[in-house]
């Protein structure tokens, strides 16, 4: 067979480099035409991450067992052996960037799986990614660079279980730089100022809320494949609305993270609510916000009480070992540090040491935790034991005691605060409508009903009610059904697909997934048509998005409901590709 010449970059030469040209033949295998790359580059290197991109087709070739004459390349191919992993930005939904390695050249659905098993988000399927919205830029913000927490140097695991180290992935306990970043993730951010709220991006109408929705990537496509380049920004969003086996014990980045996306929704007007919610999750938004500060500061250890000592560990699984430090509690000064109203339950323990006397603080949970906790040290302060007598009625005498000061403080401290930022909690229509002075005593009255709640039950509630609002969890799509004249809004929602008149904005037609027997794409004229028993037939087609994109949330959304519990670990990729992907995938 003829010998004939085959051009390609190497980047990692560099980008002056000259392309390397190898004789090839077309019964040579991409295994092979990658081994002579290697040899003639003289980089001694780990190239197990290279693959080959074929720029004119957009397409990567990864089998390499295939010929070159079974994947179509002839001499005039123009490739590229590159890094199949490369940093990508990913905007988070609590307003954070995130640099990251991910897979430029598995299907975006792949790449999600490996960016949300290094976030340690469960359910990645939830999740999607999306093209960011372009800020307007001043001309003096010009120079100004986002601030980036960086995980390039974390490796990409395969293993859907993380294994948890004091109480993160291992991956995130190596540094304090890893650590910052876990905390970001999982405890969040502060409340952003009313000028950073006012500065972005807020839908007028329901015809803004479509352009949204045009912006995610295909799922069965890759990132380089859809001209996703190397440090591009992307925006990593919960992208279907229903959401499988919520655990706070697994997913505090996932409730964080969902919380966050909840709250920038209501903020922007995103989603429409009454006066009073607005009020409601102002009040909530307050309270999480004072009870994220009290975490700041502290390491969670897992702490044996033995005797009048205190152990602490890394983690539960290390308690039979050595511990990290024991605090022998005889002879030292206790006292309690303690908000009924704003849940903070701290002790604080004076431990005389050669040096003078050690400070330390511990935080409890919750209240019985606290009592327990506190009572044990008082008597370990006097030598005495959790065995003794007097330890049951210590408890019950600290419980009593905080009732008290509970019920002294039916008013909480946070009435008589006036650097309450109210604007920071309210969506602009509510910051034009009413003077910070208005507001604050209508948050804090709302904030009267929440103020018991613990940081993770706050925002549970907040995500409650959010998930209760009439235009919860419905994204929009401008589309023209056949026979019409006129362009209509399709609302996709977990279980309904909904029609929607432009002029007036009302709700035309509903139909459920329950009722529907088949639907189908015509690719050739981009046309989605749907059956529904009764034999209602609906076609449309979209006008300022790709069919695809519907196709894929209505798939996507029936892919949502066949989880199971029991397999809540597991996940069918192959259906998700049948029911999304479309004649591509398949």
């Amino acid at each position: 067979m003829a010998a004939w010449d085959l051009t390609v970059t190497v980047e990692d030469l560099g980008p002056d480099a000259p392309p390397l040209q190898i004789s090839v033949t077309s019964d040579l295998h991409i295994g092979g035409v990658i081994l002579k790359l290697v040899e003639q580059t003289n980089l001694k290197k780990d190239w197990s991450d290279h693959a080959l991109w074929w720029e004119q087709k957009q397409q990567w070739l990864l089998r390499t067992g295939w010929t070159l004459d079974k994947c179509g390349v002839h001499a005039d191919a123009r490739l590229v052996f590159t890094p199949q992993h490369k940093p990508l930005r990913l905007g988070l939904p609590n307003g954070a960037t995130l640099k990251m390695r991910a897979c430029f050249s598995s299907s975006a659905f792949r790449t999600v799986m490996g960016i949300c098993r290094v976030l340690n988000l469960r359910h990645p399927e939830e999740l999607s990614l999306l093209r960011p919205v372009e800020e307007k830029k001043k001309k003096k913000d010009k120079d100004s660079s986002e601030e980036l927490y960086d995980l390039t140097d974390v490796p990409l695991t395969a293993g859907s279980v993380q294994a948890l180290y004091n109480g993160m992935p291992a991956h995130f306990a190596d540094s304090p730089k890893t650590e910052a970043v876990y905390k970001m993730l999982s405890v969040g951010l502060p409340s952003p100022a009313p000028e950073a709220i006012a500065k972005l991006y807020r839908p007028a109408s329901v015809v803004d809320k479509t352009h949204i929705h045009t912006r995610w990537l295909d799922s069965s496509r890759s990132l380089m494949q859809q001209g996703i380049q190397e440090n591009d920004k992307l925006w990593l969003r919960f992208k279907y609305y229903t959401f499988h086996d919520m655990d706070p014990k697994y997913d505090a980045v996932r409730l964080t993270q969902l919380y966050e996306q909840a709250r920038w929704a209501i903020l922007l007007e995103d989603i429409d609510c009454t006066e009073e919610e607005m009020m409601l999750f102002g009040a909530l938004q307050y309270h999480i916000g004072p009870k994220r500060l009290t975490l700041k500061g502290y390491k969670q250890y897992w702490c044996k009480f033995q005797d009048t000592s205190i152990s602490y560990y890394k983690s539960k699984e290390d308690c039979y070992g050595e511990p990290i430090q024991q605090l022998n509690l005889k002879g030292c000064e206790v006292a309690p540090d303690v908000n009924v109203a704003g849940q903070k339950f701290c002790i604080k323990l004076l431990i005389p040491a050669p040096e003078g006397m050690n400070e330390i603080y511990l935080r409890c949970e919750n209240e019985k935790q606290y009592s327990q906790w506190m009572a044990a040290c008082k008597l370990a302060s006097k030598g005495l034991t959790l065995l003794d007598i007097s330890y049951q009625s210590e408890v019950k005498n600290i419980q009593t005691f905080l009732s008290m000061q509970r019920s002294n403080s039916a008013a909480p401290a946070a009435q008589t605060d006036d650097s309450i930022n109210t604007h920071s909690l309210v969506s602009p229509r509510y910051q034009k409508k009413y003077k910070p002075k208005q507001l604050t005593p209508r948050i804090l009255e709302a904030y009267q009903n929440v103020a018991q709640l613990s940081l993770t039950s706050a925002i549970l509630k907040f995500l409650q009610i959010w998930q209760a609002l009439p235009d919860f969890g419905i994204s929009y799509f401008m589309v023209r059904f056949k026979g019409s004249r006129k362009d209509e809004v399709l609302g996709i929602a977990n279980n309904r697909l909904i029609r929607i008149d432009l002029g007036i904005g009302d709700v035309v037609k509903t139909w459920r997934y329950n009722n529907m027997r088949q639907w189908n794409v015509n690719w050739d004229i981009r046309q989605v048509a749907i059956e529904f028993d009764g034999n209602i037939n609906v076609a449309l087609s979209c006008v300022n998005a790709d069919c695809k994109v519907v196709h894929e949330y209505i798939g996507g959304y029936i892919f949502m409901s066949t989880r199971s519990r029991q397999q809540s670990d597991t996940l069918n990729e192959e259906l998700f590709y049948k029911l999304t992907g479309g004649h591509e995938a398949l």
